[in-house]
């Protein structure tokens, strides 16, 4: 099945219930494919730990705590004038 933007604006419930049915959408956004609503546990999706991005900063040490890694990145650069 494909959408446009508008019909997930106003016709949500048919597309979700499309998905339900087992069907692939296409979200189309000017004409061109920009997304695709695949029901979960359809043949070819995986796992998101099967990725090979997931886990490559396991071994950095600055992240040990991530707490402390994100309040450093948000914290603003101070210059000496």
């Amino acid at each position: 099945m494909k959408a446009s933007i508008v019909d997930l604006r106003y016709r949500m419930k048919d597309v979700l219930k499309a998905v339900d049915r087992g069907e692939t959408v296409t979200v189309l956004y000017r004409g061109k494919e920009k997304a695709r609503l695949v029901p979960i546990g359809a043949a070819g999706t995986e796992p998101v730990a099967a990725h090979p991005a997931f886990g490559m900063w396991k071994d950095r040490s600055e992240l040990k705590d991530p707490a402390r890694w994100v309040r450093n990145v948000r914290r603003g650069r101070r210059f000496d004038l």
